[in-house]
C-alpha cells in the first residue's frame, strides 16, 4: 500500500505554527515510507477564502522544505460532492431539517436546563409531508443533517490508542447549510476517499469529528485511513496561548529563524526523543514514529527555538547563506564568525568589526600595553597566524598572560569583550587596520 498523507488548510487566514507541524508530521510520514504527500486547499468558504492566503499556504510549505506531490481544490470538486451527497441522500443517510438557528439553540437550552446533553432530538425525522409544504410555503430551506446509526464507533489512533463513541450521545453532524454551502465534515471525506488517502494526521481538536466521519465513510463504502490525533501546543508557560495562533513563518523569518531550526523542533516536541539541531532533516524522517507522541500538550518554547536555531547557524555552509550575507563576507570570513551567530542576520554587525570603525573604551592602565602591541604588530609576520605570532611576542616582552595579555587586544581591535576566535578573525581586520586600531587605543 502506497501511503498517502494530505495537509487540508483553508485559505481563511495565514498559517500559524500549529498548522506547521501538522503540515510537517503528514509529510514526513509520507516521506518516511516512499509515499505522497498532498496539498488540499479547503476552500469551500467563498466568502471568507483568499487568493493570497491560497499563494502564503504554499510559499510557507515551500520555505519549510515541505513540497507537496499534489494539489487540489475543494471549490474545483463540487460536481463529486453533489454526487456523492445525493446518494446518501437516496439512501436515507442524509436527511432535511428545518429548524432554524434560533429553534435550535433553544432546544439545547432546554436539555441543558434539565441537565442533559444537548443532543439533536431528530424532530425533522418525524415531520409530515404537509408539515414540510408549510415550511417549504414560508421560505424556509433546510439545512442537512448526517444520520448516524447505533453502532458503536471505533478506532485505533496511532497516538491516542483505542477510541470508541456512543452515536447516541452525539447529534447527527449538519454537512449543509441551508445557503446550499457545505460544511468541513462529509466534502473532507469524499476527498479523502478519492484522493485515497491512507493516513490523516490533525489536531486532536478533530476527535470528535473523526467520530462521525468514521461512519461517512463507511456510509460511502470506503475503508477509514488510519488516524493520528496529536496533543495540542501549548505556550512556554504551558497553558493553550493564543499566541500561538499569531506565530506563523512571517513572524519565524522575521526573528531571524532558518526552516531547519523549526523542523528540528516541530519533528520532536511532543515526543519523548530529545530536540537535535539536524541542518538535515533525513534523520528526523527517519525515527519519525507517532507511537512516540505523547498525549500530554507539547509545549512549543521560543527561547528553546532560538537556541536549536543558533546551533543550526553553525552548522550552515557558506554556499547555503551566500545571498544573505553582506558584500565582502567570503567563505573564510563566514567560518570566522558563524560560531558566534544566533541569527545569519547577526552576520552584518561582526562584519562591520572586520571593516570599522571601531569604538574600543579600554583602561587607561592598557594604553601603554596597546602602544607596545602596535608595535609588535608591525614587526611579526602576518602571513600565517598574525594572532599567536603577536601573543606570544608580547608575553615575552611585557611578562603579561592569560586575561590581561587577551581582553585588552580583543577590545582595541573589536571594540568587544568578547566575539568569534581572535585567531581567525585578525586576519580578517588585517594588517593595516590592526595596526592603527591599537595605535588610537594606545594614543
Amino acid at each position: 500500500m502506497t501511503i498517502v498523507t494530505r495537509f487540508a488548510p483553508s485559505p481563511t487566514g495565514n498559517l500559524h505554527v500549529g498548522n506547521l507541524r501538522t503540515a510537517l508530521h503528514n509529510w514526513m510520514w509520507a516521506v518516511k515510507h516512499g509515499g505522497r504527500f498532498l496539498l488540499r486547499i479547503d476552500d469551500t468558504d467563498a466568502e471568507r477564502s483568499e487568493e493570497r492566503f491560497v499563494e502564503g499556504i504554499r510559499a510557507d510549505l515551500d520555505w519549510m522544505g515541505l513540497t507537496p506531490d499534489g494539489e487540489a481544490r475543494q471549490s474545483a470538486r463540487f460536481d463529486l460532492y453533489e454526487r456523492r451527497f445525493a446518494g446518501l441522500v437516496a439512501a436515507g443517510r442524509v436527511y432535511p431539517a428545518y429548524e432554524s438557528a434560533q429553534e435550535l439553540d433553544l432546544k439545547r437550552k432546554v436539555l441543558l436546563g434539565r441537565g442533559l446533553p444537548p443532543i439533536y432530538d431528530r424532530a425533522a425525522l418525524t415531520l409530515t409531508e404537509a408539515q414540510v409544504a408549510a415550511f417549504e410555503g414560508e421560505g424556509r430551506r433546510p439545512h442537512w443533517r448526517f444520520r448516524l446509526d447505533a453502532a458503536p464507533i471505533a478506532w485505533d489512533d496511532m497516538i491516542r490508542g483505542p477510541q470508541r463513541f456512543d452515536p447516541a450521545t452525539m447529534s447527527d453532524p449538519v454537512v449543509r447549510r441551508a445557503d446550499g454551502s457545505w460544511l468541513y465534515l462529509l466534502p473532507s471525506v469524499i476527498d479523502d476517499i478519492d484522493m485515497g488517502i491512507t493516513h490523516v494526521v490533525r489536531g486532536e481538536d478533530h476527535v470528535s469529528n473523526t467520530a462521525a466521519q468514521v461512519q461517512m465513510f463507511e456510509a460511502l463504502e470506503a475503508t477509514p485511513p488510519a488516524f493520528a490525533h496529536e496533543a495540542l501546543l501549548t505556550g512556554s508557560e504551558g497553558k493553550l496561548s493564543k499566541r500561538l495562533g499569531s506565530l506563523g513563518v512571517a513572524h519565524f523569518r522575521e526573528a531571524g529563524i532558518e526552516p531547519q531550526a523549526l523542523v528540528s523542533l516541530l519533528a520532536r516536541i511532543g515526543t519523548s526523543d530529545p530536540v537535535e539541531p539536524l541542518a538535515d532533516p533525513t534523520p528526523l524522517v527517519a525515527a519519525f514514529d507517532f507511537a512516540r507522541f505523547g498525549r500530554a500538550p507539547a509545549r512549543f518554547d521560543e527561547a528553546e527555538l532560538a537556541g536549536v536555531n543558533a546551533r543550526i547557524v553553525h552548522q550552515l555552509p557558506f554556499e547555503a547563506v551566500r545571498d544573505r550575507l553582506p558584500a565582502g563576507i567570503d567563505a573564510t570570513g563566514w567560518d570566522a564568525i558563524r560560531p558566534n551567530l544566533a541569527t545569519v542576520a547577526e552576520a552584518a554587525d561582526w562584519w562591520s568589526v572586520v571593516e570599522g570603525p571601531v569604538d574600543a573604551q579600554v583602561d587607561a592602565e592598557d594604553r601603554a600595553y596597546l602602544a607596545q602591541a602596535a608595535d609588535a604588530a608591525a614587526a611579526i609576520e602576518w602571513a600565517a597566524d598574525p594572532w599567536h605570532a603577536l601573543t606570544g611576542a608580547l608575553k615575552e616582552t611585557t611578562g603579561r598572560k592569560g586575561k590581561p595579555l587577551f581582553l585588552p587586544l580583543r577590545r582595541a581591535l573589536t571594540g568587544r569583550d568578547h566575539g568569534p576566535d581572535m585567531a581567525a578573525l585578525l586576519p580578517l581586520i588585517g594588517r593595516e587596520r590592526a595596526i592603527d586600531r591599537l595605535r588610537a587605543a594606545g594614543g
